[in-house]
């Protein structure tokens, strides 16, 4: 465009030079530029793209849509579904963030953190099969790692005609592991990759790294303090399973899925210990009761807070069905001994199979994993990956071998699943700040020549800035 009005104004000299007074001034009429198309028409014509709504949000214009996209990426004639996303446009000269939780799409205005550094726009996309971005009739084997990498790569070049800027892939969680995913099967689409605490579960059945870090995380008075308070609720499981039942029938809770709520209370309870170090702090230990003292409704009280009773009900798991199918087929999940738990679990840590409904069939698929491992190891290019010290699901993190790119892995201390850049410690901050930068192209030379200058490009914004932290149920083996 900038070259179009250089050539459009060298014109209008040219004609001024040569025309009366009157025909320069008509000249220079005609070469006004037209008024630049509307961004909401630019994204509505795209092909498939549909407007939800646009909600309003000062500085920026934030759009709720649809996109229609194959339901099988290998077979796009066998039909498609709308898959939701929202759009955070702040300017096309701005580099763009695609990001996914790897679950529902938040459809209020929210900014990532790499969003907040580059200063940029933000594409977030709904993972397939999430409700309402969910084929119908659903074929449960459509839903892969390759397929939803796919839908990422389907979109990112669709909107690449309008925001020609450098793009960063980033997430969180099952988000972080989405990113690392559509890096595996699309390295030429990003310039950059931002994953915070994303599991990597290698080998399903080898999960020994986890026994390790229950071993040492925290002190040992908040470790033990947590497992008397799991081992009172199994002790104590039939009063407090008389007051589940009484919960359930007040809300409508039921338990076909899981088989009955002896198995849901069961499930509830084995989190807690885990869900624990997943959301709280070292600090938060202070409001664990003391097991052997604490009345029924104080231990009920602390297991709902940290695990919530309402997890493992049909109306809990509902809408992880599609976590739990990809936790059960490809992604893995983590298993634990619990010796201070011994002759009280009845069924130890439940496979998924047993949090999805029974007529969707499921098989695991080896080797899926250790695939995106080996290919992060040995192909990394400019990948961050986050990890805070006291999340269990940093037990497993990705790592880099020796031929990887200008890619890093830090860990925040201290720093539970909500880990960030912002968490790490200064100078890791620092030079995580100047990569997404420079990944994003938006680096000011201060930054290029020193990485301890370097900052975020965007004013805080609280609203937009508040991280919806997916309360993720615990994937079982």
């Amino acid at each position: 465009m900038r070259k179009t009005l250089g050539w459009l104004l060298s014109l209008v000299v040219l004609i001024g030079t040569m025309g009366a007074a009157g025909t320069t001034a008509q000249a220079a009429t005609a070469a006004q530029p037209a008024a630049a198309t509307d961004i909401k028409d630019q994204i509505l014509g795209i092909p498939g793209m549909s407007l939800i709504e646009e909600k309003p949000y000062p500085g920026y214009r934030f759009f709720v849509l649809n996109y229609e996209q194959p339901v099988d990426h290998r077979q796009p004639w066998k039909g498609t579904f709308k898959q939701r996303l929202t759009l955070l446009h702040k300017d096309v000269s701005r580099p763009s963030v695609f990001f996914t939780s790897g679950y529902n799409v938040s459809t209020s205005p929210r900014r990532s953190e790499p969003t907040t550094i580059v200063d940029g726009n933000q594409v977030s996309l709904e993972y397939r099969f999430f409700t309402p971005s969910r084929p119908d009739p659903a074929n449960w084997s459509n839903l892969d790692i390759w397929q939803a990498a796919s839908d990422q790569h389907r979109l990112f070049t669709a909107l690449k005609k309008i925001y020609k800027k450098n793009w960063l892939a980033t997430g969180a969680s099952k988000g972080g592991m989405t990113a690392t995913y559509y890096e595996r099967f699309y390295p030429r689409d990003m310039d950059g990759v931002v994953a915070y605490v994303a599991p990597n579960d290698v080998v399903n059945n080898e999960d020994s790294a986890y026994d390790r870090f229950f071993a040492k995380v925290g002190t040992k008075e908040c470790r033990d303090k947590l497992n008397a308070v799991q081992r009172e609720a199994l002790v104590r499981r039939e009063p407090l399973e008389a007051k589940y039942a009484v919960a359930a029938a007040e809300n409508g809770w039921t338990f076909t899925t899981v088989g009955d709520l002896d198995k849901a209370y069961e499930a509830v309870v084995l989190d807690y210990v885990w869900a624990f170090w997943q959301y709280s702090l070292l600090a938060d230990c202070a409001s664990i009761p003391a097991a052997a003292t604490a009345s029924d409704q104080a231990i009920w009280d602390s297991i709902d807070a940290i695990s919530g009773f309402s997890a493992y009900a049909d109306q809990g798991l509902e809408t992880y069905t599609p976590y739990y199918y990809q936790a059960g087929t490809q992604l893995g999940s983590p298993d634990i001994k619990l010796p201070h738990l011994k002759g009280l679990s009845r069924y130890g840590y439940q496979p998924p199979r047993n949090f999805v409904p029974r007529d969707i069939p499921m098989t695991f698929q080896p080797g899926v994993m250790a695939d995106v491992d080996k290919w992060v190891r040995d192909n990394a290019h400019q990948m961050l990956f986050v990890y805070g010290q006291n999340d269990p699901w940093g037990a497993e993190p990705f790592r880099l071998g020796y031929g990887v790119r200008d890619s890093y892995v830090m860990i925040a201390p201290g720093a539970n699943h909500g880990a960030n850049v912002a968490k790490l410690m200064d100078g890791e901050k620092a030079l995580a700040t100047a990569k997404i930068l420079q990944w994003a192209g938006v680096a000011p030379a201060a930054a290029l020549a020193d990485a301890g200058k370097a900052a975020p490009l965007a004013a805080p914004d609280a609203q937009l800035d508040q991280r919806d932290l997916e309360r993720e149920p615990q994937l079982r083996p």
